[in-house]
């Protein structure tokens, strides 16, 4: 769509300069010419090695101009000549290209369009009415991906993933936010939730191995329609602020993994606290110690198993007994029967959700 944009523009501006103008894509690949003859033709030019904000340079018998809208330039404007007025020349018609292009991206592209979608800055009525204009395939199934970068640096996480994902047909890179990235991912009928998982990890370590940058992703569940990636935008976000509280030793965590702390985090705060005010004595929680919790946590693990957990822990299985008689006498509830040890399980992650408070989606 770009190079009928750009051979266009180059056309109009044919009778008003003098001279071969054109425009080179991030292959060298001439993709439009005010000489048509040269459209194929590639240059030797390098534009991984060059900036975006570089100034106009000079090759051979043209001048060059860099432009677009990420780190490395997706566009390389070139005009006969090698004089000052050439260069002038470049730096003109490369501001004009570039906000044409802009401009045009705003009310046409794909990845605006998905964003408007993820975001929920479009009706549902008009999702499909868009898509048929943008001929977009709404027949495949999608996830989303989030990736939020925990610490910053110079390279901008947005450039990096979407070198990782140049099909810019089928995965769509967004930037949310100037720490979030997110991806829309084209399932196919063969991927699971590892090889989505597997996906992850290898971005996490590509931005920890080759750019020091610690990130988490939250992956949401994969839905069939273009007006549910809004759902699964935000299966992605609640995924990473659940993680948080629940799972903070995982980078990468799933929606559909959460169990039942997804569950906690849909119930309002207030029915929460009327949750552990009704389950505990006033204060008998606070008064469990560090020892105390560990070893609930341990009898938890081992499945209400008193011998094993006994041996875990090193101690004599009557010492276990004692604790867990001593948790009954405290709390009221005997860890030892199924149902009030999932009434204690529950009660512990509310309280560790409650001072967690993480972000509402």
């Amino acid at each position: 769509m770009s190079n009928r944009l750009f051979q266009g523009v180059v056309r109009q501006m044919k009778d008003a300069i003098d001279r071969t103008i054109g425009v080179i894509d991030e292959k060298s690949i001439v993709i439009a010419c005010s000489e048509l003859t040269q459209v194929g033709d590639m240059h030797d030019i390098n534009p991984s090695s060059i900036s975006v904000t570089s100034d106009a340079f000079v090759k051979g018998q043209y001048t060059y101009k860099p432009f677009g809208n990420t780190q490395t330039p997706e566009y390389i404007l070139f005009v006969e000549g090698t004089d000052a007025e050439s260069a002038r020349y470049a730096a003109v018609l490369s501001v004009a290209l570039s906000n044409i292009k802009f401009y045009y991206d705003e009310k046409y592209d794909r990845g605006n369009f998905i964003k408007n979608i993820i975001l929920d800055n479009i009706l549902p009525g008009d999702i499909y009415l868009k898509a048929r204009e943008l001929h977009f395939n709404s027949d495949v199934s999608r996830a989303v991906m989030l990736i939020k970068a925990a610490s910053k640096n110079e390279v901008p996480i947005f450039d990096i993933i979407q070198n990782l994902f140049p099909d810019k047909s089928k995965d769509f890179v967004i930037n949310v936010s100037e720490d979030s990235i997110a991806l829309v991912k084209e399932i196919s009928p063969n991927i699971d939730y590892k090889d989505l998982e597997n996906l992850a990890q290898s971005i996490i370590y590509t931005l920890s191995s080759e750019f020091y940058i610690h990130a988490v992703v939250g992956i949401g569940s994969t839905v069939d329609t273009l007006k549910e990636l809004a759902k699964s935008f935000k299966e992605a976000q609640i995924a990473i602020e659940v993680g948080k509280v629940f799972d903070t030793e995982k980078n990468i965590i799933s929606y559909d993994n959460l169990g039942i702390a997804r569950l906690i985090y849909q119930i309002p705060t207030t029915l929460c606290e009327a949750f552990l005010r009704e389950v505990f004595k006033r204060g008998s929680i606070e008064s469990l110690d560090q020892e105390t919790l560990f070893t609930i946590q341990k009898f938890f693990e081992n499945n209400l198993n008193v011998s094993e957990t006994s041996r875990k822990l090193f101690v004599h299985r009557n010492t276990l007994v004692y604790r867990l008689e001593k948790i009954k006498k405290i709390t009221g509830l005997d860890l030892r029967e199924f149902d009030h040890a999932i009434v204690f399980k529950v009660a512990l992650m509310v309280k560790k959700y409650l001072k967690a408070n993480p972000i509402k989606y």
